[in-house]
């Protein structure tokens, strides 16, 4: 007996209605989604109008190239990358990675440089022990799938344990994650492209380190893929 794989039901995993057969969420909710429309064309802030670089990359231009985000830090993305990151609600982590690597081909389609390698955000010893798993390391394995990328997941390691960048502005991130990482060996990187990835980018503090850090060892580009940029306070 043949399994009728057309028959079965596809679900959208925000509100469990009927979707389009292969689609994860259905068009209703994707369209509710919060995307992010004009921002920076460097690190990504939103912006209240197309085509321009925010003024403090102008100021402090960024050792990254350039950050590839589809959404802004806004419910309910914000809701699913929390409940995936510390709640280890695994599908929705997935779920947001399939989407971003759409959104991934759209720019690659439109010209954005295709990486050698995918460089996830790497976890410090004791939060990688309590959270049992590096959210950066899955989506940059999701990722790799879907975009046939490889991931270089040994390059970075963290070897200082730092506050959470969470509650601190952006000096304070930039202050706190000096020397807080480090190339695992010296393999020349003369030349390579590489896409740092992560979940979420807030300041760019944790991006322009790890940039900084590869250009240093030769890589000819670095750029930063991840699933939401968080706007200014009151943005």
């Amino acid at each position: 007996m043949v399994y009728n794989w057309l028959n079965i039901e596809h679900r959208c995993s925000l509100c469990d209605e009927r979707c389009e057969t292969g689609q994860s969420i259905c068009a209703a909710c994707e369209a509710e989604l919060p995307w992010l429309r004009e921002h920076c064309g460097l690190c990504a802030l939103p912006l209240p109008a197309a085509g321009l670089i925010c003024g403090e990359c102008l100021k402090r231009p960024p050792a990254f190239g350039q950050v590839t985000v589809p959404w802004r830090f806004a419910f309910p993305v914000d809701a699913l990358i929390s409940r995936f990151k510390y709640q280890a609600q695994w599908p929705l982590g997935r779920l947001l990675a399939e989407q971003l690597s759409h959104h991934l081909r759209h720019a690659f389609d439109e010209g954005l440089p295709r990486p050698d390698a995918l460089v996830p955000v790497p976890l410090a010893r004791r939060r990688l022990r309590q959270r049992g798993f590096n959210q950066a390391q899955m989506l940059a394995d999701w990722l790799s799938s879907a975009l046939a990328i490889p991931v270089d997941a040994t390059l970075l390691q963290r070897v200082q344990e730092t506050q959470s960048q969470q509650a601190l502005d952006a000096a304070s991130r930039r202050k706190n994650l000096r020397l807080a990482f480090a190339l695992t060996c010296e393999r020349p990187l003369t030349g390579r492209h590489l896409a740092i990835i992560d979940d979420v980018l807030t300041t760019g503090a944790t991006a322009e380190a790890l940039a900084r850090l590869l250009k240093r060892a030769g890589a000819a580009r670095v750029d930063v893929y991840c699933l939401a940029r968080t706007p200014k306070p009151g943005d």
